[in-house]
């Protein structure tokens, strides 16, 4: 064989997995189609959209919140500067990223990978030339991209994807946005933080439908401050572009009309071109299906990230992807944590880990809810964020934490105090015991700590 295991796509979850495959002292290669290393999570995801993000909320701090006090930005010159400071970040990551592969002896190879065997992989570059590459194992990492349905007229430049949309140059002065899931939401934020007026069009009762009422009800006074319209439980049957503007209509008959649109209703698995029916695996539409282990049913062939679907992070696919190395060179299982963080960049941030009110309602749990607020934190008053929250899931029995929900500023970065707490079977009386630095956000953890304790039932 040329390699040990030959990586198909070099996102986060090839990256990771090549690194494993290097630290056991096995020859890998990552093949990548793109001209650029990274995949969606560095070059039209996850990165530049938080790079985009951050640009945005500095520019949202407008006149004087708490202690802070910053002078605006002209609105219509903000894009362009976040614009080259996004491809700024993106440049120096890829390069650490890079660095860091051909350190480990990683191979980069160019061009698209098909498969021709179960161990055999036909690779052409950009010229057309094409070679054979063997491997004992072979991992699929490739990742997914927006869907984009054909009945919407997506032209790059007013009917936009959110891979697009992270090109602009110049605001649109008004905005539409279909869809009220994680990428409309942060998306939303992004425009409605730097001056545009935005319209959200979605199918649900609420924003962010499978999460706390009450933490998504954050997140919509917020950008209900920032001018945000809703038209909750509407669908789209329609997008033109018409005399320089878009025209979005509802099922309802309503019409929307906008300078730009963007479009995030999902996203779809990249597999096409691959050439998998080659090797006798089956597509559940485009998403490959996997073991524990991150094995298809071929047994020298693994996939991660994006490729098999929920819950489709960056986060996940590396760990997914250091799973399946471990798995394919020992046969041994990796155990991942059971509590995974997630967290949705908008503004303001939301993050959880574990289950939601909701969850445990039907799960028939006996349980109760602490909040700790940030108003009530002297650190809260400081960053003059009042309005966000920590939110505790506690059993009523055991008192071990069940779920962790938390809105406002890093709230990705608080919540994995819990996400550890719940991953070494802690209580809430640990987060009351605890000491905090003082002032600071994490105190909000005591506070709902103590709010559940005087919840919860007391010793006869």
């Amino acid at each position: 064989m040329d390699y040990d295991i030959l990586i198909v796509g070099s996102g986060p979850a090839g990256q990771h997995a090549a690194w494993q495959a290097a630290r056991m002292g096995k020859k890998a290669a990552i093949i990548e189609r793109k001209p650029s290393i990274g995949g969606a999570g560095l070059q039209t995801g996850t990165i530049p959209s938080k790079a985009l993000r951050e640009a945005a909320y500095l520019a949202s701090r407008t006149g004087t919140q708490g202690m802070r006090e910053a002078s605006r930005t002209a609105r219509y010159g903000v894009m362009a500067e976040a614009v080259r400071r996004k491809d700024l970040v993106v440049t120096q990551q890829e390069s650490v990223i890079v660095k860091r592969l051909l350190k480990s002896g990683v191979s980069l190879i160019p061009g698209e990978a098909s498969f021709v065997d179960a161990h055999t992989l036909a690779v052409t570059d950009s010229s057309g030339a094409s070679r054979l590459l063997t491997a004992d194992v072979i991992l699929l990492a490739t990742g997914s991209r927006p869907r984009r349905p054909s009945h919407i007229p997506f032209d790059k430049k007013t009917v936009l994807d959110s891979t697009s949309i992270l090109n602009l140059k110049k605001l649109p002065k008004s905005l539409v946005v279909v869809g009220g899931g994680v990428i409309g939401c942060e998306f939303v934020s992004i425009f409605a933080a730097l001056g545009v007026e935005v319209t959200v069009v979605d199918s649900h009762e609420q924003l962010l439908a499978y999460l706390s009422e009450d933490v998504v009800g954050v997140l919509a006074d917020s950008f209900a401050g920032m001018g945000v319209e809703f038209h909750m439980r509407e669908r789209v049957t329609a997008v033109s572009i018409e005399e320089g503007r878009t025209l979005t209509l509802l099922e309802s008959g309503k019409k929307l009309y906008a300078e730009a649109v963007l479009y995030a209703l999902g996203r779809e698995p990249n597999s096409q071109g691959l050439n998998i029916p080659k090797i006798g695996l089956e597509l559940d539409q485009g998403w490959i299906a996997v073991n524990a282990d991150f094995q298809t049913s071929v047994a020298n062939i693994y996939a991660v990230g994006d490729l098999i679907g929920w819950p489709a992070l960056a986060s996940t696919g590396m760990e997914q992807g250091r799973a399946a190395v471990l798995h394919a060179f020992s046969g041994k299982t990796h155990v991942m944590a059971k509590n995974l963080p997630m967290a949705i960049y908008a503004i303001p941030e939301i993050s959880w880990v574990g289950k939601t009110e909701k969850e445990a309602k039907k799960e028939h749990l006996d349980y109760v809810v602490g909040r700790g607020h940030f108003k009530e934190t002297a650190r809260g008053q400081i960053i003059g964020d009042t309005a966000g929250l920590v939110k505790l899931i506690v059993d009523a029995q055991s008192h071990k934490l069940i779920g962790v929900h938390i809105v406002g500023e890093s709230a990705s970065e608080l919540i994995h105090t819990g996400q550890l707490l719940m991953h070494f079977n802690g209580t809430v009386h640990d987060l009351v015991s605890n000491v905090f630095n003082y002032p600071t956000l994490a105190e909000c953890y005591k506070l709902a700590a103590l709010d559940c304790l005087s919840r919860l039932p007391r010793p006869s």
